[in-house]
């Protein structure tokens, strides 16, 4: 092969990342304006409690976890141990075990560095985007989660930070409002999860199943762990009934 064939080669390549790289970061516009106000919401919080602006920039680089860090402003502002804190933002974290465990078939071919690069950077709402895509194509490339993750990233640090400057003049009642962006970004992914879905009947069987046993099982093992064992009891079922559905067919 002469020289010139192999520089064309590699062009080629380069462009096809930065076209996959780039349809990523497209990607997680409908989430941004999300990130955006509740990365606002969760700065002016944490500056509120107590922490500096730049103490908020470095939690949101080093933890990058919305409802974690609503839990870290109000434990700093309530004097709790730094060995409470993190147990608790362990636990509700606990879900992106099973986010990432969905993703592996897709990324399992790839090193361990960037499954590394890619699980640290995944969030409730890039992984609904991703799932949506995954179920749509059947396949993800490294290029195009990044582009999504680094976008959400970038996003996310930049709410914290202009709330985090802007949480001297903010009205409390105008905070608590932002909070609904939050459930409105979340009820958008359902919304493409669904349309997306091969299997709706299954898909809105789990989520009514989900709402179902929250209060429950709130009730019998208390808030802190009740969305961590919904989401692992409802995959349960939702497999059972995938199964079950399957059975039947074949039979």
């Amino acid at each position: 092969m002469p020289p010139s064939a192999d520089i064309d080669a590699t062009a080629l390549g380069h462009e096809n990342w930065t076209r996959r790289f780039l349809d990523g970061c497209i990607a997680c516009v409908p989430t941004v304006l999300g990130y955006l106000s509740i990365g606002f919401s969760a700065g002016a919080l944490a500056r509120v409690s107590g922490l500096s602006t730049m103490e908020v920039a470095l939690m949101s680089l080093i933890v990058y976890a919305g409802s974690a860090q609503f839990i870290i402003a109000g434990m700093v502002q309530s004097h709790a141990a730094a060995i409470t804190v993190c147990v608790a933002v362990f636990f509700v974290n606990l879900r992106h075990l099973l986010m990432s465990a969905y993703l592996v078939p897709y990324f399992k071919h790839m090193g361990s560095l960037r499954n590394f690069l890619l699980g640290a950077q995944l969030t409730d709402e890039t992984f609904g985007v991703a799932a949506v895509a995954a179920q749509k194509s059947g396949k993800l490339s490294f290029a195009w989660m990044a582009g999504l993750n680094l976008t959400a990233y970038l996003n996310w640090l930049l709410g914290n930070i202009i709330g985090a400057l802007a949480a001297t003049w903010i009205p409390a009642n105008f905070m608590q409002s932002l909070q609904f962006a939050l459930v409105a970004m979340f009820i958008g992914l359902i919304v493409l999860q669904l349309m997306a879905a091969r299997d709706r009947a299954v898909q809105i069987f789990a989520a009514v199943m989900t709402v179902a046993l929250l209060e429950p099982v709130a009730l019998l093992f208390g808030r802190e762990f009740s969305v961590v064992l919904t989401a692992i009891i409802t995959s349960f079922i939702a497999m059972g009934a995938m199964r079950w559905k399957s059975a039947t067919k074949s039979s």
